[in-house]
């Protein structure tokens, strides 16, 4: 599995973090640039995905305040990444209730193994967010009944039509 070495980074403007090309190219060339990311700062350490942007003749990922708060990390500071292959099949580790709710309606899997992999993507972020599990799973089953009903537009996935 491609990996990098760990590199030091800041936050550029309010979100981006700035990927030297040594880091970045062995991805990109390889057709890898959804990512995945580990970022260390002090004794805090966390993991999220992203993509390699190119922007201004250099390499760059988002890094959103809910990350920034995550690590304890503000504009100023420096920390280290490190980049690996993205293996995931979504781009975004899959949460586990919406999983279990897809798998047991094929109706639902298919609706979202039609959609567009950024609306996967989205769908799924959407879950991550959700701190208890029930809810996860209730959110998880009121987009598995939109999806069974045709409806692909993200605002309308998540309607309780109940």
């Amino acid at each position: 599995m491609l990996q990098s070495a760990k590199f030091e980074v800041t936050i550029v403007g309010t979100h981006g973090l700035v990927v030297p090309d040594e880091h970045a190219l062995p991805f990109v060339e390889g057709k890898h640039d959804r990512v995945a990311i580990k970022a260390y700062f002090e004794k805090k350490e966390i993991s999220f995905h992203g993509k390699l942007h190119r922007y201004n003749d250099r390499y760059m990922l988002s890094f959103g305040k809910r990350y920034q708060k995550e690590l304890g990390v503000s504009r100023n500071d420096f920390f280290e990444l490190q980049l690996y292959e993205d293996t995931s099949k979504y781009g975004v580790e899959m949460p586990e209730e919406l999983q279990a709710v897809l798998e047991t309606d094929m109706e639902a899997m298919a609706g979202f193994e039609n959609l567009t992999d950024g609306k996967k993507r989205s769908i799924i972020y959407y879950i991550l967010r959700v701190k208890n599990p029930q809810s996860r799973i209730d959110k998880a089953l009121i987009i598995a009944e939109n999806l069974k009903l045709g409806i692909t537009d993200g605002k309308e996935l998540l309607k309780d039509r109940r």
